[in-house]
């Protein structure tokens, strides 16, 4: 009876395959703007080292949880990646801020999102070294052209970002989940070929 219901088990699972992987992780998307939301609720606008600091590390984590759960099975250990994500997002933001003097025009965003995407790229990286190895040493690179972009968008669409938000609004968040979707689908085909 044990062997029938294990082969119905199997029978009734779905293969991850890559358009359900990035579906899934188009889901966490929703970490930027309810990190930044909260952010700007709790802690206030980016218009000082501290304020930056304190809403990089609370935007971070939101984003990282929301971003273990999107990774499904393949997910990196969830404390791990928190942490990371929340620490690298506190040093990007907090530096790639001070450097622009908390300004907002666009410019000034794309540096912030270069310094901000880099800084949590490498601290994401650190955790997925010791499973993916020395390839991971592109997705600081990446992350921060990325995050660049996050802002670019945002900005472009119109959206109010003279009250010195965290993170970019959902336009850009769409579009760099979009593009990060291949974190998790390179996560899934690791893991099947070392099965």
């Amino acid at each position: 009876m044990s062997d029938l219901s294990t082969a119905n088990a199997a029978t009734v699972t779905k293969p991850w395959t890559w358009p359900r992987i990035t579906l899934r992780w188009m889901v966490s998307f929703l970490g930027f703007p309810l990190g930044g939301f909260l952010a700007l609720t709790l802690i206030g606008p980016v218009d000082s080292l501290g304020a930056a600091l304190a809403g990089g590390l609370l935007t971070g984590a939101v984003l990282g949880a929301v971003q273990v759960w999107s990774m499904g099975a393949v997910r990196p250990r969830p404390a791990a990646w928190i942490v990371a994500t929340g620490l690298g997002m506190m040093a990007g933001l907090g530096l790639g801020a001070w450097l622009v003097d908390y300004q907002w025009d666009i410019g000034s965003l794309v540096v912030q999102g270069l310094v901000s995407g880099a800084l949590v790229g490498a601290a994401q990286a650190a955790v997925l070294l010791p499973r993916l190895g020395s390839i991971v040493l592109v997705w600081p690179v990446a992350l921060a052209g990325i995050w660049a972009a996050g802002w670019a968008v945002t900005t472009s669409a119109g959206i109010q970002v003279d009250e010195q938000f965290t993170v970019f609004g959902s336009s850009g968040a769409l579009v760099v989940t979009l593009l990060t979707a291949c974190l998790p689908v390179f996560l899934n085909h690791t893991e099947k070929s070392s099965s």
